[in-house]
């Protein structure tokens, strides 16, 4: 038994004739009565009382009608709600950001979601590359930006802009270090020095290592930090030289607190990708918001907001 039948037995007791339903309705009357009878046998008991006066339900009948207009109703209320909710997206989305991408990004897309959907409720859950990845796949956050591309049978992602890294180092060199000349940096001068890097499970020194090695020497870690506030603190009182981006250090370096080297060609670069889940389907709220990161961050790139920033086409 299907909406249309029910529609068409709802019809039938109201015009009293399968002649009269058959009108309203356009459809042939030996259909209607085929309906009937197909309902009739799938129920078990006859629905309809056929007298030279019309027709009229019988008790079984009666049941019936009373819950199709029910069902009838209740599907025209999900029908409204459900192109309501399309129109006008409303929900929770929960979105995991790196604290570097979260500083630059989470504030101005926040401002557009709220001017956009006011219905939505957006959540910005914040913490290391590795641990949002971590939380996406668990489903605990519905849409992710990270540095790291993901392709799998439950995640995919696509670059949208990508973020150039620089070389910094101290005003006043650590003893014994030969600082780097001005102008553009070799890859290969980074061998040379002491460097302040975060740990093996970050996804910046996992790029670096890979750099390194298609260059074909290695890095000169001497300490390790997973936060770029540290990093930076560390090298701006002489402990030695790092790799960061630069909207991360443009402040530093505009104040003189810190000197940067731009790395010859081919510069080094990382990819800021969006992350969506592939194995359950976006709500409406979470469609809009990951189309408002993406304009949102091609943006940031575009108008120079996030510095040594450049959008993919």
């Amino acid at each position: 038994m299907d909406l249309r039948q029910l529609r068409y037995f709802i019809a039938i007791v109201e015009q009293g004739s399968f002649s009269k339903a058959a009108e309203v309705l356009n459809v042939a009357q030996p259909a209607l009565s085929l309906h009937v009878r197909n309902m009739e046998v799938e129920l078990g008991s006859s629905l309809l009382f056929r007298s030279p006066q019309g027709v009229v339900a019988t008790e079984a009948g009666e049941i019936l009608l009373r819950n199709a207009r029910i069902i009838i109703d209740q599907f025209s209320i999900a029908r409204h709600e459900i192109q309501g909710h399309e129109a006008e997206p409303s929900g929770e989305v929960r979105v995991g950001l790196p604290g570097t991408i979260s500083q630059i990004l989470s504030v101005p897309l926040i401002i557009e979601a709220r001017k956009q959907f006011p219905k939505v409720k957006l959540r910005i859950a914040e913490a290391m590359s590795g641990f949002v990845l971590e939380w996406i796949r668990e489903g605990r956050v519905d849409l992710a930006v990270l540095y790291i591309p993901v392709s799998d049978r439950t995640l995919a992602s696509s670059p949208i802009l990508t973020e150039e890294l620089w070389l910094l180092g101290p005003v006043t060199p650590p003893k014994g270090v030969e600082p780097p000349p001005a102008g553009p940096c070799s890859h290969k001068h980074i061998a040379k020095l002491p460097l302040v890097l975060p740990s093996g499970s970050h996804g910046l020194r996992s790029l670096l290592e890979k750099e390194a090695a298609a260059q074909g020497f290695e890095l000169n870690t001497v300490i390790e930090v997973d936060s770029y506030a540290n990093i930076k603190g560390l090298v701006e009182i002489g402990m030695g030289y790092s790799i960061l981006p630069f909207n991360s250090i443009a402040r530093e370096v505009q104040s003189g607190k810190l000197l940067a080297w731009r790395f010859a060609k081919p510069k080094l670069e990382r990819a800021v990708n969006l992350v969506h889940p592939i194995d359950r389907p976006l709500t409406h709220a979470t469609a809009s918001i990951e189309a408002l990161c993406r304009s949102t961050l091609l943006k940031l790139a575009t108008t120079g907001k996030w510095n040594g920033a450049r959008a993919l086409k």
